[in-house]
């Protein structure tokens, strides 16, 4: 018995990621172009829900995946990035630790922060709808923390900070764009990991 429970977990938990991993997929051709060559997008709900449904690894491996297609965007595959094809030739590996190790930090704390609020009993549709919104928080953190870390130096930046303030930049970059995914992450992750839970699919 033991073992048939533990082959279908596995099956399920490969199924969800490989579910999680094709709408990852699709939702990289759906952002919202934005000013400075930035988007809107809501990838981190998948990586969300796949820090609800299977903690650290989970969240890692969603969080990589989302991570993956955001630098193959840089080059114009799965979707395309103005920003990012305009400073990959400045340095493919500062790009790749940008776009891909910031997105598996996410995906990492994210799982964190559902795990502390799991433990203290936090209702579970405020604890998933607090993951959904930590997600898009995480990723717009450390997207930008990172962007201006590692190509603030660079023409492309300058010209778009204009002599602002990192600050000023920022803000002004993101303000809508962190708002909207924040708040959409937040919706739809609360509702669909309750739905998940209830169904005993994760």
């Amino acid at each position: 018995m033991k073992n048939t429970a533990a082959r279908r977990t596995t099956v399920v938990r490969l199924t969800l990621l490989a579910m999680l991993t094709a709408l990852l997929i699709v939702l990289g051709f759906v952002n919202i172009p934005q000013p400075a060559g930035l988007s809107i997008t809501f990838n981190m709900i998948p990586v969300a829900i796949a820090a609800i449904a299977m903690g650290v690894p989970g969240g890692a491996i969603i969080g990589g995946v989302f991570g993956l297609i955001s630098f193959l965007q840089c080059f114009g595959l799965v979707g395309y990035s103005a920003m990012g094809a305009a400073l990959v030739s400045v340095s493919p590996v500062m790009m790749f630790i940008q776009r891909f190790v910031s997105r598996v930090l996410v995906g990492v704390l994210t799982a964190l922060v559902y795990r502390a609020m799991d433990k203290r009993n936090v209702k579970l549709h405020v604890s998933c709808t607090v993951a959904g919104f930590s997600a898009a928080f995480f990723n717009t953190l450390f997207f930008m923390s990172l962007l201006v870390l590692l190509f603030g130096h660079t023409d492309y930046l300058q010209g778009l900070m204009a002599g602002r303030s990192v600050l000023a930049f920022i803000a002004a970059s993101v303000g809508i764009n962190a708002v909207v995914e924040m708040i959409v992450a937040a919706l739809v992750t609360g509702a669909v990991g309750v739905a998940l839970k209830k169904a005993r699919l994760i």
